[in-house]
């Protein structure tokens, strides 16, 4: 069975919510992290990352918004609003890395004004290590080059939004 990646909060090839979109840089959404579940891991995983990135960041190197390491093998969803300031609702010993917008955490769409509507690929990586050696600090490029060497296998989907 190969891995899948799902959420209740979000549909592949759908308009993101208000609720799940970026609340600054001139966005005005609840910036609620999504409900996010996965099945079919291959068995030798050994723990599990979430990745959020935007590849039509006007950048040159796009835009990460969330990374979450460390994930225990056993768990398999991860409730909406998990990532919260002050009180993570993430599993016990799951690390959220800095984004670009400049802290740890989830940080919704909030692509620039006029822009072409953003693609969001939301990604599930299975992991051959039981943790990377990041915190909250590492910046979401270097969990990236972490990833390209721990993934097994990833699915994503990808989600669309503009303003």
């Amino acid at each position: 069975m190969a891995l899948t990646l799902s959420s209740t909060s979000l549909q592949d090839g759908a308009t993101v919510p208000d609720k799940h979109v970026f609340s600054s840089f001139g966005c005005t959404g609840g910036n609620v992290s999504p409900e996010l579940h996965w099945s079919g891991a291959p068995p030798e995983t050994r723990s599990f990352a979430i990745t959020v990135y935007d590849p039509d960041a006007p950048t040159g190197s796009g835009w990460w918004h969330w990374t979450v390491v460390n994930i225990p093998p056993q768990v398999s969803s991860i409730v909406e609003g998990a990532s919260h300031p002050g009180r993570s609702g993430l599993p016990a010993g799951a690390v959220e890395a800095r984004t670009d917008f400049g802290s740890a955490g989830y940080g919704g769409p909030c692509p620039p004004e006029g822009d072409k509507p953003h693609r969001y690929v939301f990604t599930i990586h299975a992991l051959k290590e039981p943790s990377l050696p990041l915190n909250s600090d590492a910046p979401s490029a270097q969990v990236g080059y972490y990833l390209h060497f721990a993934t097994i296998e990833k699915a994503s989907f990808t989600v669309f939004y503009g303003k």
